[in-house]
């Protein structure tokens, strides 16, 4: 069961996701928590901050995703950030409910990394000279 999936430019609560995800027949609940971290290979420096943006159907794009990985068993709530997030600040949640741990941990994983291969959202990093550059175009 899709419980939550969404774009937003607000800050993002990991809690607000466990508890969408809450139900009485879930054994396990799988949680992701990806942040803005302060370094990355195709940077020329340190990078201070990344910039989303969204394509007008990333939302309906991540409805699509979360529906392909989708079983009666699951409960799955995800976001993604857009705007400029500094260094620490979260740019994605996805809690994933069920009755067993394997596929918690499984759907989870599977779901991030599809996110990230496949919703049109981009970003720019930002280093802390004031060089930019793409990722993921």
């Amino acid at each position: 069961m899709i419980v939550l999936t969404a774009i937003s430019d607000e800050d993002l609560d990991a809690t607000d996701h466990l508890d969408a995800v809450a139900h009485d027949a879930a054994g396990a609940t799988a949680l992701f928590v990806g942040t803005v971290r302060d370094h990355d290979p195709g940077a020329t420096g340190e990078v201070t901050r990344l910039e989303y943006s969204a394509h007008p159907d990333a939302a309906d794009a991540l409805r699509a995703l979360v529906e392909s990985v989708d079983t009666e068993d699951l409960r799955i709530a995800i976001t993604h950030r857009v705007g400029a997030l500094s260094v620490g600040e979260i740019a994605i949640v996805c809690a994933v409910s069920s009755a067993h741990r394997d596929e918690a941990f499984d759907v989870s994983r599977a779901l991030v990394e599809k996110v990230k291969a496949e919703l049109p959202v981009w970003k720019r990093q930002v280093t802390v000279d004031g060089t930019t550059n793409w990722v993921g175009l």
